[in-house]
């Protein structure tokens, strides 16, 4: 079976080509091959599919082998494999699990339209809302030598978030922008970057602080992202991700 190896600010994945052979993988085989010690090693796998309606139809799975929520970096890698099948060229419309996306792409440059946020809650000490996946975010002091590992797994288990848990997302802002790290439920880890945590973590941020800047620069372990919302009272729309997506390298697996 070929594989493709992409990466989204960090957050890797592995691409296999669903679209031209009709491929199924069993919940042991995506998890042989996201491992880091015994398989290819990814933050997650994304299965290209043909859809009768759209460009393509987008099926991610975690690296323990359960079926996730939409992830936002793997979206954006997904239209750049789209492009070098050649399914697409510079624009596209496709399914993932939270609905319909479009994105455009210019040499590397992903940019993703995400969903519309209508609601979200607002506690004293963290944001909670669902960006295609579902995000605390919590603003400190001093990230670069917070332990997000430890922190991040008590509060993704708390019984508040059951009972799928949610990810949780470390913010500390900056003179012009906002430094993010995220620890991921189902890869049970931090990883270097979390697309839909980048998006929750912006707009929580312009809850905070009010902004009307409509854009948010974040930087993340694995490089720099943006992102673009139109913000009306508590609800946020016209919301878009972007930032480069690199294929890595190909290859074949038994």
């Amino acid at each position: 079976m070929k594989f493709y190896k992409y990466h989204g600010t960090g957050n890797d994945f592995i691409m296999i080509d669903s679209y031209h052979e009709k491929i199924g993988l069993s919940k042991n085989k995506i998890q042989e091959l996201c491992s880091r010690r015994f398989g290819i090693g990814s933050d997650g796998l994304m299965l290209l599919k043909k859809h009768p309606e759209y460009d393509f139809e987008m099926d991610y799975y975690n690296p323990d082998g359960s079926g996730a929520t939409f992830c936002g970096n793997g979206a954006r890698c997904i239209v750049a494999f789209a492009q070098k099948l050649g399914i697409i060229t510079n624009k596209t419309e496709f399914l993932a699990s939270d609905g319909v996306h479009k994105a455009f792409i210019n040499n590397d440059i992903v940019k993703l339209e995400m969903k519309n946020i209508d609601s979200f809650l607002q506690k004293e000490d963290y944001t909670f809302m669902d960006t295609g996946s579902p995000h605390v975010v919590l603003f400190c002091e001093n990230l670069d030598n917070f332990d997000v590992q430890k922190v991040g797994s008590e509060i993704r288990y708390k019984s508040d978030f059951e009972p799928i848990g949610t990810n949780v997302n470390f913010v500390e802002q900056k003179n012009n922008f906002i430094q993010v790290r995220t620890y991921e439920k189902g890869v049970e880890n931090e990883t270097f970057s979390c697309g839909t945590g980048v998006v929750a973590s912006a707009l929580s941020f312009a809850i905070i602080n009010n902004n009307t800047n409509n854009f948010v620069n974040v930087k993340t372990k694995g490089g720099e992202l943006n992102v673009y919302f139109n913000k009306n009272k508590h609800k946020f729309s016209n919301v878009w991700l972007e930032g480069a997506a690199a294929f890595v390298f190909e290859g074949s697996v038994k």
